[in-house]
């Protein structure tokens, strides 16, 4: 009897998280308004070090992602000045549940329904409502040197981003993010996962540019800037980085 009770109210609450997810979603397509993204720091390692660096963070931190997008935007004649307003959410002392390593289907919704609940309860921030909601875990680089794969989901406009803390790193953490947000407006990944290398001509930057190779930038959503045939590197900021046409279409930003 309870179990029946507890799982109808659990539904109820996912139904609700739902419907307004899809509500978010249709009024951030049109890009008529300012997107709000909330940033939820998390210290993932459980360290004291981390605990500090995540006590540190400001909102300035994540400027370069509004700067990034703004200054994309006007690229593609978007006629907001300001497509999205980042926003710094209290930390959240609880791990978000961890995408599976190798899911199926029915896996991955499972788990996603497991992270839009998770996040419906730990989301105390009293701000502004934010429209997307990204929870970052900050790992020690020195402990942690490779970081497991950062998830963002369209479906709950949510993002489980894994992150380096420091200071030097901020810039970089400032790229995946960026990509993450991304994910939750619609776009795709454009590399390829066996080798990480970029697809052309989607996950270049520039696909017409003669010579080809070396790519000038990385396109967001590949992660990479192409420097021969099978050679790429990471971005170190946004400044190396552009939303590419296949990715403005998937986003709304150009027909």
């Amino acid at each position: 009897m309870w179990r029946t009770i507890r799982i109808v109210i659990l539904l109820f609450i996912l139904a609700t998280v739902a419907q307004g997810a899809w509500i978010a979603r249709a009024r951030t397509a049109n890009w008529n308004e300012t997107l709000r993204v909330a940033i939820y720091p998390i210290n993932g390692d459980g360290a004291a070090g981390i605990a500090a660096y995540v006590g540190s963070l400001q909102r300035e931190h994540f400027a370069p992602i509004e700067t990034f997008f703004r200054n994309e935007a006007e690229r593609y004649g978007l006629p907001l000045k300001a497509p999205i307003e980042m926003y710094l959410a209290p930390r959240v002392d609880s791990i978000p549940p961890a995408p599976p390593l190798a899911a199926g289907r029915i896996e991955a919704i499972f788990w996603s329904m497991q992270m839009r609940f998770w996040a419906w309860r730990h989301d105390s921030y009293a701000g502004p409502r934010p429209h997307v909601r990204l929870f970052v875990l900050y790992f020690d680089p020195a402990q942690r040197p490779r970081l497991s794969h950062s998830v963002g989901l369209q479906k709950g406009m949510l993002g489980r981003v894994n992150a380096f803390a420091g200071e030097s790193m901020a810039e970089t953490n400032n790229v995946i993010i960026a990509h993450e947000l991304l994910h939750t407006l619609g776009a795709t990944d454009k590399y390829d996962p066996s080798g990480n290398q970029p697809l052309y001509p989607d996950g270049y930057a520039e696909p017409k540019l003669e010579p080809l190779y070396p790519q000038r930038y990385a396109e967001i959503m590949a992660g990479r800037i192409p420097l021969e045939p099978a050679r790429a590197e990471i971005p170190r900021t946004l400044d190396e980085a552009l939303i590419g046409a296949a990715t403005a279409r998937e986003i709304n930003w150009q027909k």
